[in-house]
């Protein structure tokens, strides 16, 4: 396999379970890493946090009315309060796979406490996703949502939006470290050893890198690239395993045992995605 195909398996590592990425039980559950980032995300002005949510659902009818609700009601919300772009993507390579994915990006860690408060203060928000909003428990719009907070590396400190191309896809990475030292030392090879620039250099297109706060399977970081098609996201890789700088920078012992396992998907962006 290549790294541009599903269930990628790296060197330690292996295929990804669809149903299990970036599963978290809630915000708080990793609240102690906090701290640490905090004071990273204060020595670098700029840096953005992203809520990466899944949403879980039972079947395309509990889908197109959350997808309805997002695009008419939620993301114009989030939108008015600063939160935006937002992306909505499914995954493209497994039609049984019917989770919504959405990436939010905030400015403060404020933003992402009080996100809900302020749209639900929202009268337009409150109107126009009044059907969804207070669906009884038997019709509901979704099974369940699944979060991970994620600060955006030192290297790609804002996210990036490609063009709007009819053909693109996205690629979502998250690279698990067996420990916080080497999960750092994994960050500091894209940020100061020059991995970002080979990526950008080859064709691979950074949307966002984030070292993952809370969610499942920490250590991690996580990063989603754009391509125009998915032959673009296949040559890309392609020229990236077969660059020289990529050849050295591996080969540097202070990056060594640095990823345990390597998760992978590709996403198609819906219509009302603003990414």
């Amino acid at each position: 396999m290549t790294p541009g195909t599903q269930g990628t398996v790296d060197s330690g590592g292996s295929g990804m379970d669809r149903r299990q990425f970036f599963a978290a039980s809630s915000l708080t559950a990793g609240a102690a890493v906090l701290p640490a980032a905090l004071t990273d995300a204060a020595a670098v002005p700029g840096r953005e946090f992203y809520e990466l949510r899944l949403y879980r659902v039972a079947g395309e009818a509990q889908q197109k009315a959350l997808v309805a609700f997002l695009r008419d009601a939620a993301l114009p919300a989030m939108n008015r309060i600063g939160i935006n772009p937002v992306g909505v993507f499914t995954p493209l390579e497994d039609a049984s796979d019917l989770t919504v994915y959405v990436l939010m990006p905030h400015q403060t860690l404020d933003s992402v406490a009080t996100a809900t408060a302020r749209m639900l203060a929202d009268e337009a928000f409150r109107r126009d996703g009044r059907a969804f909003l207070e669906v009884p428990s038997a019709k509901k719009g979704y099974e369940r949502i699944e979060s991970s907070l994620l600060l955006a590396f030192e290297g790609v400190p804002k996210l990036e939006v490609p063009p709007r191309r009819p053909e693109r896809v996205f690629q979502l990475r998250c690279y698990e470290s067996h420990s916080v030292l080497a999960g750092q030392k994994k960050i500091d090879m894209f940020n100061k050893g020059g991995e970002i620039a080979i990526f950008r250099k080859t064709g691979l297109s950074p949307v966002f890198f984030g070292e993952m706060l809370i969610g499942k399977n920490l250590p991690n970081l996580t990063y989603m690239l754009s391509f125009p098609d998915q032959n673009a996201l296949r040559v890309g890789w392609q020229k990236f395993v077969a660059d020289p700088e990529w050849d050295k920078l591996k080969a540097d012992p202070q990056y060594a045992d640095t990823v345990s396992k390597i998760h992978n998907i590709v996403l198609r962006p819906l219509a009302c995605s603003q990414i």
